[in-house]
């Protein structure tokens, strides 16, 4: 059995700054909890919701600190990068010894009202040793599953998404989460924040879309034992030896129109008006 253990901390924040709260509460989970291989936070979970604020360098190593003190994988959310002129929704993925291995910038920032935001085009797999492969996103990326499939078609056995939401639509949001799971077959860690930022409900869902655990509106720390075995054999017999739709999706030999470059943009979604504040 390839067991891992991840603990999600949904966290009740406020302020600008929850760099020292965040140190805190990962290095007395890690006392707690000596087993745990890889900790994640929510979106935006360190310096909250505005572009403005720019984090200095030093909180990067900060968080390279905090994972190599703690011999954790570390995905501490997301925050603001400046970069080029431009600032993206970004993701850095730790390892134990301190590193930032990658960083995925988020390919769809919650428009209209994530403003001044650019989109990422990369997608960001990691993989950690005699273990499985990672994929990342965030927030509003797993409404267009194009974003999930596309990770696990190269590999992606869990997927890490943090997540910022305040809005009424959490329940589709669950609902979202379960169905990224179940068709593309893997682990969908969806973590939340709590308090000033966002209502909670963090939801972490196995390879049959089942709810391995879903959380309250506040605090709460989320530490799921994980089977990367299991994940392979439901991709290859089924979930309950069911449906094998990752294998349908690779035999099909349909040539999807809205897929081919430019073919999105159909004169009926055009028809459909400016991406504005209504």
């Amino acid at each position: 059995m390839t067991y891992f253990t991840i603990s999600g901390l949904q966290l009740a924040l406020a302020g600008d700054d929850n760099l020292a709260l965040v140190g805190r509460e990962v290095n007395a989970l890690k006392k707690r909890i000596p087993g745990i291989d890889m900790v994640m936070l929510g979106e935006l979970s360190l310096f909250g919701a505005c572009p403005r604020h720019e984090p200095p360098q030093e909180a990067e190593a900060a968080l390279c600190e905090i994972a190599r003190r703690n011999a954790i994988w570390f995905i501490p959310g997301s925050l603001f990068e400046h970069r080029n002129g431009k600032i993206y929704n970004m993701a850095p993925v730790i390892n134990p010894e301190g590193q930032v291995v990658t960083r995925y910038r988020k390919m769809f920032p919650f428009r209209p009202y994530e403003e001044n935001i650019t989109p990422g085009d990369e997608f960001t797999l990691f993989d950690v040793p005699d273990v499985g492969r990672f994929g990342v996103s965030i927030c509003y990326d797993m409404w267009f599953p194009e974003t999930t499939r596309s990770l696990v078609a190269e590999g992606a056995e869990i997927i890490i998404h943090p997540t910022m939401t305040n809005t009424i639509d959490r329940d589709v949001e669950l609902a979202i989460a379960r169905a990224n799971a179940a068709i593309n077959q893997c682990y969908f860690f969806d973590v939340n924040v709590a308090g000033d930022y966002g209502v909670g409900r963090s939801i972490i869902c196995g390879p049959g879309g089942e709810i391995i655990h879903q959380a309250g509106s506040g605090r709460e720390i989320i530490t799921i034992e994980v089977n990367l075995d299991y994940v392979r054999r439901v991709r290859q017999r089924g979930w309950h030896a069911t449906g094998q739709p990752l294998k349908s999706f690779r035999d099909s030999t349909v040539s999807f129109p809205l897929y081919r470059d430019g073919a999105n943009c159909t004169d009926y979604l055009n028809s459909l008006g400016r991406l504005e504040k209504s």
